[in-house]
């Protein structure tokens, strides 16, 4: 599944990259036209908050959120989408989206020492250069994951949300 999140969701990219899925972030300005264009070139579904976009004849499909909380978010994507949020866990930059690759030795190297001893997996993006590891940040977004695919999904369809 591909999707995009409009300007106003660009944390809840970084989340849905955490969790594996290849996840377009609007750029700052970008026209709700050209975002949609893109998105149907590319066969992405759009996340936004913004319910005039419904009002747009010719488009890709959409899922408007309501709910400001991430969590809440989270299950209301879960109900529409079936989304795992477990899919595949620190497998894409959470900056750029780019699929991550095994971390090599010298890119190790360059981390906290205190973090070398740990068992992995070290990943790295080949685009901005960042490198994931299983220390304690990674722990805690792993655990919220978890969180997220844990919650109860909405048994009906939230008020204001449609796809």
């Amino acid at each position: 599944m591909r999707l995009a999140c409009d300007e106003m969701l660009r944390g809840l990219a970084r989340w849905l990259r955490a969790a594996g899925y290849d996840t377009l972030a609007a750029q700052a300005g970008m026209s709700d036209r050209a975002l949609l264009a893109l998105c149907e070139a590319e066969g992405r579904i759009l996340i936004s908050r913004d319910r005039k976009l419904l009002q747009i004849r010719r488009r890709p499909p959409i899922v408007i959120l309501v709910a400001d909380d991430i969590e809440a978010q989270a299950r209301a994507l879960s109900t529409a989408l079936g989304l795992d949020w477990r899919l595949a866990p620190f497998t894409r930059c959470l900056e750029d989206n780019a699929l991550l690759r095994p971390a090599t030795p010298g890119e190790i190297a360059r981390t906290p020492v205190s973090a070398q001893s740990l068992p992995g997996p070290w990943r790295a993006c080949p685009v901005c250069g960042r490198i994931y590891w299983p220390g304690s940040h990674v722990r805690r977004m792993q655990a919220r994951l978890d969180r997220f695919a844990q919650a109860e999904p909405q048994l009906t369809e939230t008020p204001g949300m449609r796809t």
